[in-house]
């Protein structure tokens, strides 16, 4: 996550300033392939519109490493009409800044760009298309009553219930004091509202599928990064976005693929993580990962496909000095000490009842792991921008 954290505290930043920040000179390991890359030995073009969260710089962005084409802003928030950052402009078309859409609400922005690359496919070329939608994520904005919510078309507030949307003044905000902010109703109506302006841009993706008669061998995956935040609510899980409860990391998940044979109105219930996706696709799609890459992911397609169970027995994850731990149905949180404890997902999702107690050589067995787990990882090839090398 190559981010400043200057907008938590209201800081504007002139263009010179920006420039040289944390976030527009850092970026992904030039060393690192993604999906884009190995996709096109097997013929494939593929585009990005949307969310680019892994460096600004021109050697960092997806045109360097291999998408074709690119719309979208480059870093990890904006406001959606000026897509702005600390007031500085953010839209970049492939290598080049651009102010050209300005005023634009963005999801219809990616929405344009993803129908253009559809309908520009020469029907026998493999393609991918990946449209990272900012909705929902909050408004990066340094005026509070924008940053407080997520702003939405008012042809979507309206297909909801009236709310009262007064803003109010706080003495003490984290932004500024005192400030005004939006109300919690108006952060839920306008967390859906966002929700249903991406879900309609969608749609129309689909129709030019259908119309192509292309929606049957075409893989459709819609997965969250992670759980939800703003006006959301995650129940029964506990916890949102940026937390190591289940609210924050177990997300949605839909795929669709019926030249695949993978089954039409079916729910999984097995141990899958974002890690299969890279190489379930590069299967798929016959495009070849070199035998000495380790990856952390494998093909999924039999386990979505219900024939047979996932390997997948444990996971692994930290933000900052928050902790997670999953071993089978067990799970260790350390929410940096100030809560968190030893739950069973097969009979608890909700982590209501800490088991800590009455398990202690679990809860140690999940501690361990985790230990090695920080070895391995220190122990593989250094990758990313904080990693010292």
């Amino acid at each position: 996550m190559i981010r400043n954290e200057a907008p938590d505290y209201g800081h504007r930043y002139t263009a010179e300033e920006y420039a040289v920040s944390f976030e527009r000179i850092g970026g992904m390991d030039l060393r690192e392939k993604i999906l884009p890359h190995y996709l096109h030995s097997a013929g494939y073009r593929s585009g990005i519109y949307g969310k680019w969260d892994l460096g600004t710089l021109k050697r960092y962005l997806p045109t360097s490493k291999g998408f074709d084409d690119f719309y979208g802003f480059v870093n990890t928030g904006i406001d959606y009409y000026t897509h702005e950052r600390y007031g500085v402009p953010s839209m970049v078309r492939n290598l080049q800044p651009t102010t050209e859409d300005a005023g634009t609400y963005c999801t219809y922005l990616f929405e344009r760009e993803a129908l253009r690359f559809l309908r520009e496919q020469p029907k026998n070329q493999p393609f991918f298309l990946y449209v990272p939608f900012n909705a929902p994520h909050g408004s990066s904005s340094l005026d509070p009553a924008i940053r407080t919510t997520i702003q939405a078309p008012k042809k979507f507030q309206d297909m909801y219930p009236p709310v009262d949307v007064e803003t109010r003044e706080v003495e003490k905000y984290r932004y500024a004091s005192p400030a005004t902010v939006r109300t919690a109703a108006a952060r839920v109506r306008d967390y859906r509202a966002a929700v249903t302006c991406m879900d309609a841009a969608i749609g129309k993706m689909i129709a030019v599928l259908q119309d192509r008669q292309q929606l049957e061998n075409t893989i459709i995956i819609f997965l969250s990064d992670n759980g939800g935040g703003g006006g959301s609510d995650n129940a029964p899980l506990k916890g949102r976005k940026s937390q190591t409860w289940e609210g924050g990391i177990r997300v949605p998940c839909i795929v669709h693929w019926p030249a695949g044979s993978v089954p039409a109105n079916s729910i999984n219930h097995e141990f899958l993580t974002s890690l299969e996706v890279l190489p379930s696709l590069t299967a798929a799609c016959n495009a070849k990962v070199p035998a000495k890459i380790k990856l952390d992911g494998f093909d999924w397609w039999d386990v979505i496909r219900g024939s047979k169970p996932s390997p997948r027995q444990e996971m692994f994850w930290k933000r900052k000095d928050l902790i997670g731990v999953r071993v089978g149905n067990w799970k260790w949180v350390d929410m940096g000490g100030k809560s968190g404890g030893l739950f069973d997902l097969s009979k608890d999702i909700g982590e209501k009842h800490d088991l800590s107690q009455s398990h202690p050589e679990i809860l140690q067995m999940l501690k361990q792991r985790y230990q090695q787990w920080l070895t391995e990882m220190e122990q593989a090839a250094p990758r990313g921008p904080f990693r010292d090398f």
